[in-house]
């Protein structure tokens, strides 16, 4: 299965594009309720699983932009999911929100860390992109801007 949008060229430092798809099973997180979700309940829509803790500035720096990117009118298959690896608890998770004036993202958790380890993540934030089979075409390591014209209509032909 090939994606021709993955032949695009697209000037973003921090993405790498995925030269083959890449399956998972069994991903799951958390919610702030402490409930688990897993991600195959989510075919059919573009995924974006957003690695952060409120300890980290580039996190911190990107998260609005990632806020702003959830309600973007050409994405509105898109559906972001800001996991905290930090080992921080709700209360702190919520003031990191609440600090940077984040509206229109849910706050959910790796608590025992699988994701982190399954993905072989080196750093946060990472955010990892997920097409609407529920395979991973691309990821992004550090922070981004998600507000960047090109990376919205790139990331607008996967929607």
């Amino acid at each position: 299965m090939s994606n021709s949008f993955a032949n695009e060229v697209i000037d973003i430092k921090n993405l790498v594009i995925n030269k083959k798809l890449k399956k998972y099973d069994g991903l799951t997180f958390f919610n702030d309720k402490n409930e688990q979700l897993n991600l195959k309940e989510f075919k059919g829509k573009l995924v974006i699983l957003n690695f952060w803790a409120t300890w980290c500035a580039p996190c911190k720096e990107e998260m609005p932009s990632l806020d702003l990117l959830q309600t973007h009118e050409n994405l509105d298959n898109l559906k972001i999911f800001p996991i905290n690896v930090g080992k921080d608890g709700v209360e702190k998770s919520v003031s990191f929100f609440e600090d940077l004036q984040i509206k229109n993202l849910e706050i959910y958790f790796d608590p025992p860390i699988t994701l982190a380890k399954k993905f072989s993540l080196r750093g946060i934030p990472t955010s990892i992109l997920f097409d609407k089979d529920g395979l991973e075409f691309a990821r992004i390591i550090g922070s981004i801007d998600f507000g960047d014209e090109n990376f919205i209509k790139w990331l607008s032909n996967y929607n």
